[in-house]
């Protein structure tokens, strides 16, 4: 068997394939009437250059991305490759400068929330080139696309994945695919989609029906040759697990206490708890961080089943029952995910039983929050801090809800993952600030009156000297 391997996660299956094939779920199981998820699997003691340290990263931080080997060091993905070594040579790899991301210690949010100084960081994915945390799932989904060959590429999405999907698929020379719900994407995200390039379906329903139809279309009309790239695809997690790479690099290796993440279709927080088991299986790291994975509720699966139904990974066999008698729930009373959250707007959620094992894995728990607390929890992180998208604001609100039930530690060193650019989804902070729904304009809607904690209205003023010296008023 080669060093890399496919393998299905499903303990009573097991069945291995090439990384050679294109499967987005185990094929054997299929057979069964089984949806089993894949994993990206590796035999350490075959691969040449297993790292035995974290040196030969810490060497490659500060490249200044010269042609060759310097280049890949210059990504926050592939400075990490030895640590996803499932390409055959370097020429394969695709990237385009992603994961130059920073880890900033949030001491003026820290105090708003109850931490001590030096313990909340921010893990701020939307310095990413198309501005989320998606670029990093797609260097290596696109990597394996390349390998195989493959020419057109599709994802569902409410946002950030097709703007990755269109900006990389633009730059691979392959034709991009995007499916988007009507009336469920951020127009800073439709923006980047169209502007790349990608060809842009909008199907009448949510982000669920737009996946469910591109699986058919991958899966089920394989003569047409398009590559999946939503994070059902294993490669697509396999990038996703540099961002705590980056994490435990800019902590000079050492583990945090907590990693707190939004969780919608629940890739990352899969990518996680996988990254932090790989790390411990390689000796490189001696414990693995707590898991805090947080929903919006009203996109709240994972909270349903994890914290109020008891539902747990349980070795590889968790009590399927109990997630599809869930799931036939929200199909009777035709229940669609809605949160202004929109990046996180996800009823479904594919990784489901991988996020069950990551919690498994590393201790965690799973909390929920309205989406009222989630634009204040934004409104303090622009504020002592990141503009960010309201999807990235769950993990601070997150935070904010365990240190109050006294699950977080005021001393824990906690990292919550920023996964989007505030510039995403520019006209919830409008409306906050503002009472303006911009999407309304048009439709000459009435304004609110802006009611957040944190609201910045702007201020009128007449062209008049007197009165602009008045509106500023007294200066710091």
């Amino acid at each position: 068997m080669d060093a890399a391997f496919q393998q299905c996660i499903d303990p009573d299956c097991n069945a291995t394939f090439s990384i050679g094939e294109v499967h987005i779920s185990c094929p054997t199981c299929a057979v069964a009437g089984k949806n089993s998820l894949l994993d990206i699997r590796y035999h350490w003691d075959q691969l040449e250059h297993t790292p035995k340290s974290f040196g030969l990263f810490e060497r490659r931080w500060m490249t200044k991305g010269e042609q060759g080997s310097g280049t890949l060091d210059f990504s926050g993905v592939w400075r990490f490759r030895e640590l996803m070594p499932f390409y055959r040579t370097e020429d394969d790899i695709v990237s385009i400068g992603e994961g130059r991301t920073n880890l900033q210690c949030a001491n003026l949010l820290a105090g708003k929330i109850g931490f001590k100084p030096g313990n909340l960081y921010l893990q701020y994915e939307g310095l990413n080139p198309s501005g989320s945390f998606k670029d990093n799932g797609m260097a290596a989904a696109f990597t394996h696309a390349r390998m195989v060959g493959a020419k057109c590429v599709a994802c569902a999405s409410t946002g950030n994945t097709s703007a990755s999907l269109a900006m990389f698929a633009s730059l691979s020379e392959m034709l991009g695919i995007v499916f988007i719900g009507s009336g469920k994407i951020a127009y800073g995200k439709l923006s980047q989609a169209l502007d790349y390039g990608a060809r842009t379906l909008q199907v009448q329903g949510d982000f669920d029906a737009c996946l469910r139809r591109v699986r058919q279309i991958t899966t089920e009309n394989k003569e047409l040759g398009i590559y999946l790239m939503n994070s059902v695809n294993p490669f697509r997690l396999e990038g996703q697990k540099a961002i705590m790479y980056r994490v435990l690099e800019a902590m000079d290796w050492q583990p945090p206490d907590w990693i707190v993440v939004p969780g919608g279709n629940l890739g990352n927080c899969s990518a996680f708890g996988k990254a932090f088991t790989e790390l411990k299986e390689l000796g490189l790291i001696s414990r693995i961080p707590r898991l805090a994975v947080i929903q919006a509720a009203g996109a709240n699966p994972l909270y349903q089943l994890f914290t109020e139904q008891g539902v747990r990974w349980d070795d590889g066999r968790p009590d399927t029952s109990k997630i599809d008698a869930l799931y036939n729930k929200m199909n009777a009373e035709s229940y669609h995910a809605n949160t202004i959250a929109s990046a996180i707007e996800i009823g479904r959620p594919v990784n489901l039983v991988k996020s069950l094992r990551a919690l498994d894995l590393m201790d965690g728990v799973v909390r929920e929050v309205d989406d009222q607390t989630i634009l204040e929890h934004k409104a303090m992180v622009g504020r002592y801090g990141f503009g960010c998208e309201p999807a990235s604001a769950a993990s601070v609100a997150g935070a904010h809800m365990l240190i109050d039930e006294g699950i977080l530690s005021p001393s824990d060193r906690v990292v919550c993952i920023l996964t989007g650019h505030e510039l995403k989804d520019p006209d919830a902070t409008v409306k906050y600030h503002t009472g303006i729904d911009v999407k309304a304009i048009q439709d000459q809607a009435p304004r609110s009156t802006p009611h957040g904690q944190l609201a910045n209205e702007p201020i009128a003023v007449p062209d008049d000297l007197d009165a602009i010296i008045k509106a500023i008023g007294a200066t710091p």
